[in-house]
């Protein structure tokens, strides 16, 4: 095996400066993830003592979840580098999708309390 002063081949494209600024991305992400995801679990634990209303949950919910999806989606997977069309073409059956689930949230139990007042 041929030894050389790179340690791995891909970097001797990329200088020291772009692999400081890429772990420092990293690490943002990392801490905006982690602030998320503990203010989720921290609502999802005392939201009954401290008297937040279901519906608050449930919308906070949904926004943190499409906020780290994201986060996630666009810089640890690298979409946010990517095409407009590329883009469009990951992103719009999510957001698609989301409205959906979305619809559901906000009509939960409207069929059965229709189907309560007004009997067929």
């Amino acid at each position: 095996m041929e030894h050389s002063d790179q340690p791995y081949k891909y970097a001797v494209h990329h200088s020291e400066e772009e692999g400081k600024k890429t772990r420092r991305m990293i690490w943002n992400m990392f801490w905006v993830l982690l602030v998320i995801t503990t203010v989720e679990v921290t609502l999802g634990m005392f939201w009954k003592e401290w008297g937040v209303s279901w519906h608050f949950v449930k919308m906070t919910f949904i926004v943190m979840t499409i906020a780290k999806a994201y986060f996630i989606v666009a810089y640890y997977m690298h979409l946010k580098h990517e095409r407009g069309s590329l883009q469009n073409t990951i992103i719009v059956p999510f957001v698609l999708l989301a409205l959906y689930l979305m619809y559901h949230v906000f009509t939960e139990g409207t069929f059965d309390t229709f189907i309560r007042h007004y009997p067929f």
